[in-house]
């Protein structure tokens, strides 16, 4: 992918609010949201949203893009506050790609890209000489040459998600803003997707900010995360501070589930395991998962897990058992049987 590169010494946040209060009018009445809002966008970053539904992301959203000003504060882009720019002005400045599909009829993959150049033509402009390298050049960045003759509505999931990528990289404007852009595609196209939006933050001098639920993939590609959760302020930080400093457990309120400060997945919230594994580490940590997921189990006073060949020694009371897979273990302490001494194996 041959992408223009930016050697900028210093990166001055290029979208910024400070103590924004989010939320609505009703005619004399204001419903908030979320509040206090503060964060820094910076070009040349992926930043992923995250937080529980119904916490205010669209919200903060809208505002950035002026959909929906703040009850109080303000946006800014660059040097200038959101609400003075003209509305064309925002369109040249904030490309969107949203997660609702709208209908392309015969439209083909070039002509939805030659959308993005509307707010430099207008509606009726022809398309220039500077238009038409453009969408050649984002096509290209995004690798989808190939498909420009192809319809929209024969496009695979991922190929779709792509192509809207480049109909927003076309508008050329140094903010892009996705609406979980990983939904509904398979795991690869989900790190495939977002390491190319990574890439374009980094070559294109791109500020892209992403919704998304998708922890895994975030915690594995964005330089920052921007959490929102109900009544607390916009927590900010790199994943890795994050973990860290337990900040990340806010996509989890409550008791019943919490982030694993080793794998970074979601798991149940349950009592230490009373048992004793050694064994390699990853190993240990698959045996571990493997018995969390089943409380119920009475377990035994130690495990001794070795990779080749692999198996489980499990040590009892009076004796010991050997296995040659972990379902086979599980099975077994499942099925106990009546008396220790046939625990030998």
């Amino acid at each position: 992918m041959n992408l223009p590169t930016t050697n900028t010494a210093e990166n001055p946040a290029f979208v910024r609010a400070r103590d924004l209060e989010l939320g609505y009018r009703t005619g004399k009445l204001a419903q908030r949201v979320a509040y206090p809002v503060s964060f820094d966008l910076y070009r040349q970053e992926l930043t992923c949203l995250m937080g529980p539904n119904g916490v205010g992301k669209s919200t903060l959203l809208k505002a950035i893009m002026h959909q929906h000003p703040p009850l109080q504060g303000e946006v800014w882009l660059g040097d200038t506050p959101t609400g003075r720019l003209a509305e064309k002005e925002r369109a040249k400045k904030i490309a969107v790609v949203l997660t609702e599909k709208t209908p392309t009829g015969m439209m083909t993959v070039r002509d939805l890209v030659a959308l993005g150049r509307i707010p430099h033509t207008g509606w009726w402009g022809q398309l220039s000489p500077l238009d038409q390298t453009k969408i050649a050049e984002v096509m290209e960045w995004t690798s989808i040459s190939h498909l420009a003759a192809k319809r929209v509505s024969a496009l695979s999931d991922g190929q779709r998600q792509t192509a809207l990528i480049a109909r927003a990289l076309a508008q050329d404007s140094p903010i892009l803003i996705l609406d979980e852009p990983t939904a509904h595609l398979d795991l690869s196209n989900r790190f495939e997707i977002m390491y190319l939006l990574r890439d374009l933050a980094r070559k294109a001098s791109k500020a892209i900010l992403v919704v998304t639920h998708d922890l895994e993939v975030a915690l594995e590609t964005a330089d920052k995360l921007w959490l929102m959760n109900a009544n607390q302020p916009l927590l900010t930080g790199s994943p890795e501070d994050l973990m860290i400093n337990g900040g990340i457990q806010r996509l989890v309120p409550g008791d019943k589930w919490q982030v694993d400060a080793v794998s970074g997945k979601i798991v149940r919230s349950t009592i230490p395991l009373a048992c004793a594994i050694e064994g390699p580490e990853a190993l240990v940590c698959w045996v571990k998962n493997a018995l969390r997921k089943n409380p119920e189990l009475q377990l035994p006073a130690s495990i001794q897990i070795t990779a080749s060949p692999f198996e489980i020694k499990a040590t009892f009371a009076k004796s010991h058992c050997h296995f040659q897979s972990i379902s086979e273990m599980l099975r077994f302490l499942q099925n106990p049987p009546a008396t220790e001494n046939s625990f030998l194996k």
